[in-house]
């Protein structure tokens, strides 16, 4: 019992604190990357100095500081489709697709204080492109429409005002979630297996 409390105890403090690099892998990416090594000195300084903001600039800031990093497709990456990158991975390559431009948002955001319970990393369908996307949703109240963390989007505006997206599944730690027509969530699952394997990634390379 003492054990299971600690660990309690912990992990809201680990969750906080990631994404983080130890010294060793610090000095590993600068011999052998060193652009790489400033990007991530750079993403270090860059949240730090979000702290001092409020959570709505904090969203605004984290979206357009993440989004200038350049996109690229999965399997021009490494040779595999629809892989989900934890957000050490990303820093380190600095490239992406949607789904790591959204994931490392949720970790950013979750490591500033946000409530990881309101975040939410989103499939959506591209309704005037067809296709499928991948955003962050934060709800910030219940029973309104979340706001949208897009990596093709600068400005953040809620889902209601995103015409050109129909969302379709909410993902987080917590379950896969559904939304009614009143902005509220219900779940479809307990657990998505692509964000179960991310979240061992994360654990692994903490």
């Amino acid at each position: 019992m003492k054990y299971i409390l600690i660990f309690l105890l912990l992990l809201p403090l680990y969750a906080d604190t990631y994404p983080s690099f130890s010294k060793n892998e610090l000095t590993k990416i600068k011999e052998e990357h060193p652009i790489s090594y400033n990007r991530i000195l750079d993403y270090t300084d860059y949240l730090q100095s979000c702290k001092k903001n409020s959570q709505q600039i904090q969203l605004n800031k984290i979206n357009f500081y993440l989004n200038r990093l350049l996109p690229q497709y999965d399997d021009i990456i490494n040779k595999e489709l629809d892989s989900w990158a934890t957000p050490k991975e990303f820093l380190t390559v600095g490239y992406g697709d949607c789904e790591d431009y959204a994931i490392i948002k949720y970790y950013s955001l979750i490591k500033l204080g946000f409530d990881e319970k309101k975040l939410f990393i989103t499939i959506v369908k591209e309704n005037f492109r067809g296709g499928e996307h991948m955003v962050l949703c934060y709800f910030k109240t219940k029973n309104t429409a979340p706001l949208v963390l897009d990596n093709l989007s600068f400005k953040i505006l809620s889902l209601q005002k995103r015409k050109d997206l129909t969302a379709q599944y909410f993902i987080n730690s917590t379950g896969i979630y559904k939304m009614k027509a009143n902005f509220t969530l219900y779940k479809i699952a307990l657990f998505s297996a692509k964000f179960k394997t991310l979240q061992k990634k994360v654990k692994n390379n903490h």
